[in-house]
């Protein structure tokens, strides 16, 4: 038994060093207080990693299908009115909604940013005072007021009873609006006064939009659009206008949810026009993200870079339709964040490592110092010290 003890005893890594032996020194006292300081700090920040989550980062290749991208998005114009302003979408699927008016808020403000009104959209209302039939006649009080589309009726049962519904049957037709006065529904209901009175004025519009999960664009742009000979167009001559202020602010643009960390480029950037007319375009590349908590809950989003150029009316009139354009396409990488816990058995293993390495860094220091200056007093004492 005796032997046994023996030979464990001779395994020690640790010998003992009667305190006899010892030699305090002042460097020593310095070095250990300044090593435990050192000691403590790293622990504190080792023991803050490992109470909070750590994100790790992934890229996958996108293989999701059929899903659909939404954008939401809250922009300023302070020298477009809301009236003339419209808003479409289109992709290269062949899919286009024009002039969206679901889900978006029309804001008029007026020169110092101050809201006049908010409105879903349209302008005005009807007012049907002895209002002209399709057939030609005025409306009497015991008929049913049948506005005439002015040639743009789908069918002989089609009616117009608005200026709006004009708009939209010549829009439907592919065709321009040149003179609203030209149109009862219009002048009863002063669309081209209603424009004037809002001259000067400007549009907050948000909302967001649904679309494919296919490159496309959105785009801002005064009148309402069309399609003349397979290109899209936007009735302008109804405005009477040679030139539109297309200034803008974006307050947000966002393709999905919001999750911790993201960062959206576009908001908060103000661009202002300095040239009569012109077209701003936004070139945007859309990268899908996942983003998962700690619980387990996950957020399917995107995150997007771009870059911007400017085009000029002095191009041509079909490259330079006055407006703001968002053209988007879609990243085949998807980007992963997935928040976790580091283990405890590595809080232990860093730890163990920092006290350690600290000890052992601090032991060197302490050897170096103490053997310099017993160099140096042996040769201060033989007086070859210089």
């Amino acid at each position: 038994m005796e032997s046994i003890i023996g030979k464990l005893r001779n395994l020690d890594a640790y010998p003992k060093i009667n305190e006899d032996f010892y030699s305090r020194t002042l460097s020593g006292g310095i070095i250990t207080i300044a090593s435990s300081i050192v000691m403590l700090l790293l622990f504190i920040s080792e023991l803050r990693l490992y109470l909070h989550a750590v994100t790790e980062t992934k890229l996958v290749v996108d293989t999701s299908r059929g899903e659909t991208l939404r954008i939401n998005f809250d922009i300023t114009f302070p020298a477009l009115p809301c009236s003339i302003l419209s808003l479409d979408a289109m992709d290269i699927s062949g899919e286009q909604h024009l002039d969206v008016k679901h889900d978006i808020i029309k804001k008029r403000i007026d020169s110092h940013g101050n809201v006049i009104e908010a409105r879903q959209d349209g302008i005005g209302a009807p007012k049907i005072e002895k209002p002209l039939q399709r057939h030609g006649g005025r409306l009497e009080h015991n008929e049913t007021y049948c506005g005439s589309c002015y040639g743009a009726e789908m069918s002989d049962e089609d009616c117009c009873n608005s200026c709006e519904e004009v708009r939209e049957a010549y829009r439907k037709k592919g065709w321009a609006l040149s003179n609203p006065d030209m149109i009862d529904q219009c002048k009863r209901e002063g669309f081209l006064q209603k424009i004037k009175d809002e001259e000067g004025e400007g549009c907050n519009i948000y909302g967001f939009l649904e679309v494919n999960k296919v490159a496309g664009n959105f785009h801002f742009a005064p009148g309402k659009s069309f399609q003349q000979s397979n290109v899209h167009v936007h009735d302008l001559q109804a405005f009477q206008k040679d030139s539109f202020n297309i200034s803008h602010k974006i307050n947000r643009l966002a393709f999905g949810e919001y999750f911790p960390g993201v960062v959206n480029p576009l908001d908060g950037v103000h661009w202002t026009q300095e040239t009569p007319s012109g077209m701003y375009q936004y070139f945007i590349k859309v990268v899908p993200t996942v983003y998962t908590d700690v619980g387990g809950h996950t957020i399917q989003s995107n995150q997007f870079s771009v870059t911007e150029h400017f085009r000029g009316a002095e191009v041509g009139f079909l490259q330079s339709l006055p407006g703001v354009f968002f053209v988007y396409d879609l990243s085949p990488i998807k980007v992963t964040f997935t928040e976790e816990h580091l283990s405890f058995l590595h809080f232990l293993t860093n730890v163990c490592a920092i006290v350690g390495g600290v000890f052992t860094v601090s032991g060197i220091l302490d050897s170096f110092i103490y053997h310099g200056q017993r160099a140096i007093k042996k040769k201060m004492e033989i007086g070859k010290f210089s």
